[in-house]
């Protein structure tokens, strides 16, 4: 099953923040810092690893891939690459972070944990599953919807050169050149406090930047070119279906009718969503690992997939307004949600769709 959607842990390496807290929390950030830590110091090199002789064919090239991904990154698209990823650490671990989520049974807004820097996000990530189950356990007694899933990457937002991750070349070149993209954008800019606005924008820039790529350095008509609009295509046709998805369980959270009346109509939407999706996914690329026709489903688990594929088509209206350069599009996203935090998603609408000239 390919991994091409990678879930990100947020500012693990506050170690100034850890100084100010006490108490459990206190522990959970030292965990992570260290977890973060041990990381960073296994790193090795991409280049040292390429001049070994041990490597297999397809390593090498993921390695030589994931370097001319960043030179483009920073001199055709503009992001902010630093020195991150030109190293890699091993991790044997086939997820290496367990990831709590959760909403209410009644609402798709997600519930959030604060966290220093990155504000509230709605996932908090725990190095032990026992831990992570325990967790959801206890947000179920408190009638929230639950979700426990595996991540196998993280991010320091800049704040660290962050190496490749040894399971990160598991996913194919196409695969793995989006994601490297993805979160150079969040390298480049993040928004705290919104990880739905972070995690869509990212989510459209590192494929839309995967398709740039080859186009440039195999050409449009290769076959990794191909793939990338593929993945890009799905992705856009993945979005449709959960805002279809999203409304139809709104109108249900909407009416004022008694808790448990809103939890059977919601089983029978569910059992649609599933029904939907299955007739979906044969003609979807790159999202083989979504089984939403075979998961149990709840708020949870859509609220996952909602945080990454919101508005998409906006994102591709503006880029379709900036001539395909996307090197464009990427400055327009961010000087757009920097001038209007509170809702960066309007903003981008705005941008899309000019008013009407008044009639005379």
């Amino acid at each position: 099953m390919r991994l091409r959607l990678l879930v990100f842990i947020r500012g693990v390496f506050a170690a100034t923040a850890i100084l100010v807290l006490s108490g459990c929390y206190a522990g959970y950030l030292m965990r992570a810092a260290y977890e973060g830590g041990r990381i960073l110091w296994n790193r090795k090199p991409i280049s040292t690893e390429l001049a070994s002789t041990d490597l297999s064919k397809e390593t090498r090239d993921k390695l030589e891939t994931i370097l001319a991904v960043r030179k483009f990154a920073a001199d055709d698209l503009g992001l902010n690459v630093g020195g991150a990823y030109e190293t890699i650490a091993p991790v044997h671990e086939s997820a290496i972070i367990h990831v709590v989520m959760a909403a209410p049974r009644n609402s798709l807004a997600p519930y959030t944990w604060w966290f220093p820097i990155v504000g509230s996000v709605p996932y908090r990530g725990y190095f032990e599953e026992s831990h992570a189950v325990d967790e959801a356990r206890y947000l179920e007694d408190q009638g929230l919807d639950t979700m426990v899933r595996p991540a196998v990457a993280f991010s320091s937002l800049g704040f660290f050169d962050d190496p490749v991750l040894s399971n990160m070349l598991k996913v194919d070149r196409v695969e793995l050149a989006g994601v490297i993209i993805h979160e150079l954008f969040h390298r480049t800019y993040y928004l705290a406090s919104d990880a739905m606005f972070d995690e869509s924008a990212a989510t459209y820039v590192g494929n839309a930047g995967a398709i740039a790529f080859f186009t440039k350095t195999e050409g449009a008509a290769s076959e990794d070119a191909k793939s990338a609009r593929d993945v890009l295509e799905s992705d856009m046709m993945f979005a449709d279906f959960l805002e279809q998805s999203e409304a139809a369980l709104l109108r249900i959270y909407m009416l004022n009718i008694p808790i448990d009346d809103i939890l059977k109509q919601r089983q029978v939407a569910f059992a649609q969503i599933q029904a939907n999706y299955a007739k979906l996914e044969p003609s979807l690329s790159g999202l083989e690992r979504f089984d939403l026709d075979k998961e149990p489903l709840n708020n949870a688990v859509l609220v996952n997939y909602l945080l990454y594929f919101h508005d998409l088509k906006n994102f591709a209206k503006l880029n379709q307004q900036n001539n395909n350069d996307l090197r464009a599009t990427i400055a327009q996203i961010i000087s757009l949600a920097k001038a209007h935090e509170e809702d960066p998603f309007y903003a981008i609408w705005q941008a899309t769709h000019p008013a009407p000239t008044a009639s005379h």
